[in-house]
């Protein structure tokens, strides 16, 4: 046991000491350069959206992005990329990180490194306000005649597939409008995350969310990362004092109360309280 208690130590900083050692790590690599470039879809509310007339990114974790940057002393360049190519684009690593709503999830996991969690969530759905009792569990929606919609590439997609297999799956390309389908009535429900069915029943009255309280399953939200342990360690670290300094919370809230109805696509600038500078480059257009 004491010759043990010797070695393990150095049995594990022969593991993980390269990888704290490399002087070519991502962190490094932000601050020599300068600029800290953010992957994010811009299409989804209230995390990540792109004004379609100002280009401009506004949302929860664009505010983020912009204090993330600030802490490592560095310009923010927003990069846009779509659900679909996210994890292709991370790939061919054309953004340092990926901000905006994302869902952790294994397959995601296997590539990269998440974030410690900021926002603990989960699918449930969101249908016409006359339809919610309709729809309060899976057995309900899984049926031939039941129209479900999804944006394809993402977290919804997959548990969609992975849940109905008797129901209508229909793919609806454009995660902006896609809720618009729901209030012309072109498709019956969408399963999403409780924390956007609880905005889109604020923006569209039409529509309401089922049981968001209480959804199908269990995830979380969390900034996606290249397997870089020293970049990582100084992303979470900057979450866990801005989470529990109370400076997420109030990002959070602003843009919970965020009247989107009233600003989205009126080309209005958003301006990034001590933020650092913007620049917007294009990975893949959605």
């Amino acid at each position: 046991m004491k010759i043990l208690r010797i070695l393990l130590p150095v049995f594990v900083s022969l593991l993980i000491g390269p990888a704290w050692a490399d002087s070519g790590n991502r962190l490094d690599a932000v601050m020599q350069r300068g600029t800290l470039r953010v992957g994010s879809t811009g299409d989804y509310k209230p995390f990540s959206y792109r004004d379609p007339v100002s280009g401009q990114y506004q949302g929860i974790d664009i505010d983020m992005a912009g204090q993330l940057a600030k802490a490592l002393g560095v310009k923010l360049e927003i990069v846009g990329t779509s659900w679909p190519a996210l994890m292709k684009d991370f790939g061919e690593d054309k953004f340092d990180i990926a901000m905006g709503g994302v869902s952790v999830n294994l397959d995601r996991q296997k590539k990269a490194l998440f974030s410690i969690p900021y926002l603990r969530d989960g699918k449930t759905p969101i249908t016409r306000c006359e339809n919610q009792d309709r729809f309060q569990t899976l057995q309900q929606i899984d049926r031939p005649e039941v129209r479900a919609i999804v944006n394809p590439g993402g977290t919804n997609e997959r548990f969609a597939r992975a849940n109905l297999k008797n129901a209508r799956i229909e793919v609806y390309p454009d995660n902006v409008t896609i809720f618009d389908q729901l209030v012309a009535g072109k498709a019956d429900l969408m399963i999403t995350d409780a924390v956007e069915t609880r905005l889109q029943q604020k923006l569209r009255p039409q529509l309401c969310a089922v049981h968001p309280e209480a959804p199908f399953d269990y995830s979380e939200k969390a900034y996606l990362m290249p397997r870089d342990w020293l970049f990582k360690a100084f992303v979470d670290q900057w979450l866990h004092q801005s989470i529990q300094s109370g400076a997420f919370g109030k990002i959070h809230d602003k843009w919970i109360a965020h009247p989107w109805e009233k600003l989205s696509g009126m080309g209005e600038p958003h301006r990034y309280a001590n933020a650092a500078p913007i620049q917007i480059a294009w990975a893949s257009r959605p």
